[in-house]
């Protein structure tokens, strides 16, 4: 069970489930960065520019692969190659939606401007709007593991019965998964599912939504834009090659690269040994601290530009190059101790677990910490 219950574990077990510190660290973010050395903060146009043309080359020969050859094979072959097509061309369009999310933060290169164009054109081929997710990804960073202000997987508490009680057993937890994974990212950009509480509508589309200020709200209209466009050139897809070819060949890609997109992001931030603090405890560092590192082999680190391993990092420095992480993760690992949290479980495994282990979060009943939450099952 999780943080408030019993089952049985391997020590290998207990060690990944055992609790983050929560008092105050005794480092700062000066001490994090001095340990880090100076070039892993230099950001490369053409080192970024390399993983985005990598990125394109192998997206187009999928693409031209299947676009050319599947439907010559056999039917029972067709069968296969058809599912495996959309699971490999959804691996990297994650990938790419990956190099977008660093154009946000401003770690492909020392121009903001080209980033901004480089992640507006991969976010929105991906029908993501980069300028909306990029101003709530940087409430999301500033304010990580608030209770009242973090801006995605809010945690929910043992008072809402439906997901307390409803959802705690075997369906609800399959019905739960199911949902997050197939609809959770169009979910979260059109009803701010699993996002902070505004007070009122809000969704990523909206330049008057709530997520936004003034000064942002012409960009979300011309994230708005580039969405429409691309639906247009879809559209004209549908009436030139028709809507199974299509949906072969775009469609379901880039579903499978939604669910991806739930997956990564739910596992950095869930977990049964992480804390959550309400207004009276939190800081920005523990907060940022309060994330996790997955491993999920050589290919897929490679394929995902090795960013789920090296979340806790991108945390607390959002501007270090994918490929710098690495090397300034273990540059920090010493000065973090257990303040770090790493856990190589299996994607498919860890899902599981940790949707049925991170139900509701309160604080311990017995601490004094009343403004520390946990998760209980």
């Amino acid at each position: 069970m999780g943080a408030g219950g019993q089952m049985s574990v391997s020590k290998t077990e207990k060690d990944i489930l055992k609790r983050v510190p929560v008092a105050k660290p005794p480092f700062g973010i000066g001490d994090l960065k001095r340990a880090i050395p100076p070039h892993c903060f230099k950001r490369s146009l053409i080192r970024s520019l390399g993983s985005f043309f990598r990125d394109l080359v192998i997206i187009y020969s999928f693409f031209y692969l299947a676009s050319n050859y599947i439907h010559l094979l056999p039917r029972p072959l067709s069968y296969i190659a058809w599912p495996l097509y959309w699971l490999a061309q959804g691996c990297i369009l994650m990938g790419f939606w990956i190099l977008g999310h660093e154009s946000g933060h401003n770690a492909l290169s020392e121009y903001q401007w080209v980033d901004d164009t480089i992640g507006f054109f991969i976010h929105s081929v991906t029908l993501t709007p980069y300028f909306s997710f990029k101003y709530s990804h940087r409430s999301h960073h500033a304010h990580t593991n608030s209770m009242e202000y973090d801006e995605v997987y809010i945690p929910k508490r043992k008072k809402d019965t439906f997901f307390s009680e409803f959802l705690n057993n075997g369906p609800g937890n399959v019905f739960t998964l199911t949902l997050r994974l197939t609809l959770g990212l169009p979910l979260y950009l059109i009803f701010n599912t699993y996002g902070r509480d505004y007070g009122g509508f809000a969704n990523h589309y909206l330049p008057q939504s709530g997520i936004f200020n003034d000064s942002e709200r012409g960009q979300v209209v011309v994230s708005d834009i580039g969405i429409l466009a691309v639906l247009y050139i879809l559209y004209r897809l549908v009436i030139t090659q028709g809507l199974k070819s299509t949906l072969f060949l775009y469609g379901i890609p880039l579903f499978v690269m939604s669910c991806f997109f739930i997956v990564l992001t739910y596992l950095n931030h869930s977990h049964p040994s992480i804390a959550h603090y309400d207004s009276t405890e939190w800081d920005w560092l523990r907060g940022a601290l309060s994330t996790i590192d997955r491993d999920y082999g050589k290919l897929m680190n490679w394929v995902f530009h090795h960013a789920p391993q090296n979340h806790v990092i991108h945390h607390l420095f959002p501007t270090i190059p994918h490929y710098h992480a690495i090397e300034a993760r273990e540059a920090v690992k010493p000065i973090l101790g257990d303040y770090y949290k790493f856990d190589d479980t299996p994607m498919i495994k860890a899902m599981w677990r940790d949707t049925i282990e991170c139900i509701y979060v309160e604080p311990d009943e017995n601490s004094d910490n009343k403004g520390v939450y946990w998760y209980f099952k």
